[in-house]
C-alpha cells in the first residue's frame, strides 16, 4: 500500500540535502545578497544591519519551526505549504493561499529570470539590447530542465550550489585580508541619508522569504517529516551565519558611499572576481529553478483536491515520478508572459506580501494545532510552542505593514475573497481539519464557564427540546421550534423510537441520519436527538433528564397537542413530569397537518394576521411574551404586530387594564398592540377575536392527576377551531425587566 501512496504522489525519493536544503539555501542566497545588501550595510550601518538580518531571521526561524511541527505531524504529500495550510485550518484557507502561492511561485520565475538577464547584460555589454531575448531563453532553459524532472533539477542545483560557495569562498579570501577595523569603525552607525532603517528592512527581507523551497518539493521527498525540519533549519543557520558575517565584512573592507552607490562591491573585494560573477548567475538561475519546480507542484496538489473543478486537467501527473508537467507547461507560459508583457518590479512587492500571507498562515495553523490540544496534534518535532507560532504570526503581519501597506491590505483583501468565494462554492474537503477542534476547544471552555457562572434570569435563552419524531410527520414542531430559536437559543430535535434496546440499536444510527437530513435539507440550526425506550413516555422522561450538557440543558419542552381525547391522560403526565423536572412546556395545537407523504421543502412564511398573546398574570404571560417577541425577531415575522388581549367583563375595566398592558410593555422594552376585550363567554370572545391571527398564543395549567379525563375536553373547547396555537407552561427563571 505504502508503495502505491509513494509513487502517486511522485516517486518520492529526495534526500534532506539535495530536496530541503540546497533549493532553501540557493533561495535565500540570492540576487540580494549579491546586488542589494551591501547598500543595506552602508545606509543602515554594521550594528543595524546585523540587527536586520536577526529580526528577519528570527521571523524565519519562528515560522521554519512552525513548519517543522506541522510537517511531523501528519504524512505529508505533494503540494507543500499549500497542503499543511490545507489540512489544517481547512479547504478555503487552503485553496486560497494554494492559487496566491502558485501565482506568487510562477511570477518569480520571471523575476529571478530577469535578474539573471541583467547580470548576464551587464557582464557582456553587447547583449544589452536583447535583455528580452536573453530572459526568455533563460526561461526556456529553466522550463526544459525542470520538465525532464525533479531528479534532474537537483543535479543542475547542486552545480549551482557548488559554484555558489566558490563565490563566498572567493569573497571570503579577499575580504577578509582587507577588513579594517577603523573602517568598520566609521561605518559601525546608520546614515541614511533619505532612506529609513524600515526601508533597508524591506529592501532586505525578501532575501530570506526562501524557506519554503524545499516544502515545496514534499511530494518528491523520501522522507518529508524528518528532511523538511533538518533541512530548511539547516538553510536558515547555515545562510543567516553568512550574512551576519558579511555584514561585518563588508562594513570593513569598503567606504560608506561605495557599499551605497556599486552593487558589484563583493565583486571588487574578492579573491577571484569571475567567481562572484559565476555565484551571481548561480543565485538568480537557482532561484529560478527552485519556483519552476515548486509552483507546479502546489497546481497540482490544488487540482487533485478538486477545489476548482476548472484546474482538474492540471492534476494528471507524467512518468513513473508523477512528474506535473502540465501544470510546468502552464507555469512557463505565466512567467513568460509576465516577462513580456510589463514591468516586473512593480508587482515585485505584492508577490512578498503573498509570500508572507502564506508563512503567517502556516504560523497560525500551527498555533491552531497547538491551542485546541487536539489529540490528533502528536508532533516528532517537540521544539515549537503555540506562544512561537503566534509570534511568528504577529512578525509576518508587521512586516506585510512595514514593506508596504497597501500591497499588505491587498494581499490579505485577496485571501478574504478566495475564501468566501470557496466557502460559497460549498467545497467539501476529503480530509479532517483544525475547524471542528478549533469549535470544540471554543465549545467546551465556553460550557465550563456557563458551568462556573451564576445564572441570572437577563441571561435567559430559550433551549427548546422539540418532541419532532422524524420530523417530516410533524414538521410544524421543527419549523416554530427553530423560529423561536433561531439566533437566541438551542433547539434539539427529538425523536424517541419504541422498543427494545438490544433489538434497535443498530438501526438508531439511520433514525438520527433521517433527522439530519431534515435538518441540512430545511436549512434548521438544531440538533438531532434518538432515543429507544420502551415506551413514548419513557422516552420523553429520559429526554428531559438527560438531555444536553452542562448550563445548555433544555429549559423548555415543545410538543404536539393530542389529536384525541384518549391520548390525554398521557399527555396530561407529561405536562406533570415535565413541571416536576423544572422545565417550561409548550403544547403546539395546530389544526394545519402535512401529509407525512409530502417530500417538498417546508415553506418557511409566516402566515398571515398578528400574534396574539392572550394575557391572564405572569405566571405564563411572561413566557408568551418573551416567545412572541422571539418569534417576531425573525424576518419571516417582524412586519406582524404582538398584540397582548385580555377580556374584561366591563367596560369599565378597560382603561385600567389597558394601562397595565401599556406600562407591562414599556417595563418588557418589547413592542405590542393593546386589545381588551368586553366579554362574558371567555372562549368565545378568544375564538372570535383570535380568527385571523397568524399564531395565538395561550397559557396553560397542567391538571392535577384526577383531572386527565376533562383536560383535554376543556382546553378544545376552550381554543375551538383556532388554526395555531401555541399552549404555554412556564417553570419560570425569566423576568420582562431584565
Amino acid at each position: 500500500m505504502s508503495e502505491t501512496l509513494e509513487s502517486r504522489e511522485g516517486g518520492a525519493r529526495l534526500g534532506t540535502f539535495g530536496g530541503v536544503f540546497t533549493p532553501c539555501t540557493l533561495t535565500i542566497l540570492g540576487v540580494i545578497m549579491f546586488l542589494k545588501f551591501g547598500e543595506v550595510v552602508g545606509r543602515s550601518g554594521i550594528w543595524a544591519a546585523l540587527g536586520i538580518v536577526l529580526l528577519a531571521k528570527v521571523i524565519t526561524t519562528l515560522t521554519t519551526l512552525s513548519l517543522s511541527a506541522i510537517a511531523t505531524n501528519t504524512r505529508v504529500r505533494g503540494g507543500g505549504a499549500y497542503y499543511l495550510i490545507s489540512r489544517s485550518l481547512g479547504v478555503e484557507f487552503g485553496g486560497a493561499i494554494g492559487v496566491l502561492f502558485f501565482i506568487a511561485q510562477a511570477i518569480s520565475v520571471a523575476l529571478y529570470v530577469l535578474g539573471f538577464a541583467e547580470v548576464v547584460t551587464s557582464t557582456f555589454p553587447a547583449l544589452a539590447e536583447r535583455d528580452l531575448v536573453v530572459a526568455s531563453t533563460t526561461n526556456l532553459v529553466v522550463f526544459v530542465c525542470v520538465y525532464i524532472g525533479a531528479g534532474w533539477t537537483v543535479k543542475v542545483q547542486s552545480l549551482i550550489l557548488a559554484s555558489l560557495v566558490a563565490s563566498l569562498v572567493s569573497f571570503y579570501a579577499g575580504a577578509i585580508p582587507q577588513f579594517d577595523a577603523a573602517r568598520a569603525a566609521e561605518n559601525a552607525a546608520a546614515s541614511f541619508e533619505g532612506s529609513s532603517l524600515y526601508a533597508m528592512f524591506a529592501l532586505f527581507f525578501p532575501a530570506v522569504t526562501g524557506i519554503m523551497a524545499g516544502a515545496n518539493m514534499s511530494g518528491d521527498l523520501a522522507n518529508p517529516s524528518k528532511s523538511i525540519p533538518k533541512g530548511t533549519l539547516a538553510a536558515v543557520a547555515v545562510t543567516g551565519l553568512v550574512y551576519l558575517s558579511q555584514a561585518v565584512l563588508l562594513g570593513g573592507v569598503a567606504s560608506r558611499e561605495t557599499l551605497i552607490e556599486n552593487e558589484l562591491v563583493m565583486r571588487d573585494v574578492a579573491a577571484v572576481p569571475s567567481l562572484i560573477i559565476a555565484g551571481m548567475f548561480a543565485a538568480t538561475l537557482s532561484s529560478a529553478l527552485g519556483s519552476m519546480m515548486g509552483a507546479p507542484r502546489i497546481l497540482q496538489a490544488l487540482a487533485r483536491d478538486n477545489v476548482f473543478d476548472r484546474i482538474a486537467f492540471f492534476g494528471v501527473g507524467s512518468g513513473a515520478n508523477n512528474e506535473p508537467r502540465r501544470a510546468i507547461v502552464l507555469t512557463f507560459v505565466i512567467s513568460e508572459l509576465a516577462i513580456l508583457l510589463g514591468d516586473i518590479n512593480a508587482i515585485a512587492p505584492i508577490i512578498t506580501m503573498f509570500f508572507m500571507v502564506t508563512y503567517g498562515l502556516l504560523n497560525v495553523a500551527t498555533f491552531y494545532e497547538a491551542i485546541t490540544r487536539n489529540p490528533s496534534y502528536r508532533p516528532t518535532f517537540r521544539y515549537c510552542h503555540w506562544s512561537l507560532s503566534l509570534l511568528g504570526a504577529l512578525g509576518c503581519v508587521a512586516v506585510m505593514f512595514l514593506i508596504n501597506w497597501a500591497f499588505a491590505l491587498l494581499a490579505i483583501a485577496t485571501i478574504a475573497l478566495l475564501c468566501w468565494s470557496i466557502q460559497a462554492r460549498e467545497v467539501e474537503a476529503r480530509w479532517g481539519d483544525l475547524q471542528s477542534g478549533v469549535a470544540f476547544e471554543r465549545a467546551r471552555r465556553a460550557l465550563l464557564r456557563l458551568e462556573q457562572e451564576q445564572y441570572h434570569p437577563k441571561n435567559w435563552r430559550p433551549s427548546i427540546l422539540a418532541l419532532s419524531g422524524t420530523a417530516w410527520s410533524r414538521p410544524h414542531l421543527a419549523q416554530y421550534g427553530h423560529w423561536l430559536t433561531a439566533g437566541h437559543g438551542v433547539l434539539s430535535l427529538s425523536h424517541v423510537v419504541t422498543g427494545d434496546v438490544e433489538e434497535l440499536a443498530s438501526r438508531r444510527e439511520s433514525y438520527e441520519k433521517t433527522l439530519r437530513t431534515f435538518v441540512n435539507r430545511e436549512e434548521i440550526q438544531a440538533f438531532p436527538t434518538v432515543l429507544i425506550a420502551r415506551s413514548v413516555e419513557d422516552g420523553i422522561a429520559g429526554l428531559l433528564q438527560a438531555q444536553g450538557l452542562g448550563g445548555l440543558r433544555p429549559n423548555t419542552a415543545l410538543m404536539g397537542w393530542p389529536n384525541d381525547g384518549e391520548r390525554a391522560a398521557a399527555f396530561a403526565g407529561l405536562m406533570r413530569l415535565t413541571a416536576r423536572l423544572g422545565r417550561s412546556f409548550v403544547a403546539a395545537r395546530f389544526l394545519e397537518y402535512r401529509d407525512p407523504d409530502d417530500d417538498r421543502p417546508l415553506q418557511w412564511t409566516a402566515p398571515p394576521g398578528p400574534i396574539d398573546v392572550w394575557w391572564r398574570g405572569r405566571r405564563n404571560g411572561a413566557l408568551m411574551l418573551l416567545l412572541a417577541h422571539l418569534l417576531h425577531q425573525n424576518p419571516e415575522w417582524r412586519r406582524k404586530p404582538i398584540r397582548v388581549l385580555r377580556v374584561v367583563s366591563s367596560d369599565e375595566a378597560v382603561g385600567d387594564v389597558t394601562a397595565h398592558i401599556e406600562e407591562l410593555a414599556a417595563q418588557s422594552r418589547i413592542t405590542v398592540e393593546p386589545v381588551v376585550v368586553v366579554g362574558e363567554n371567555v372562549a368565545e370572545t378568544i375564538q372570535r377575536t383570535s380568527a385571523t391571527a397568524a399564531v395565538v398564543f395561550l397559557g396553560l395549567q397542567h391538571p392535577e392527576a384526577d383531572g386527565d379525563a376533562s383536560f383535554h375536553a376543556r382546553i378544545e373547547a376552550l381554543v375551538g377551531e383556532l388554526p395555531r396555537v401555541l399552549l404555554v407552561n412556564s417553570a419560570g427563571g425569566m423576568e420582562l425587566e431584565t
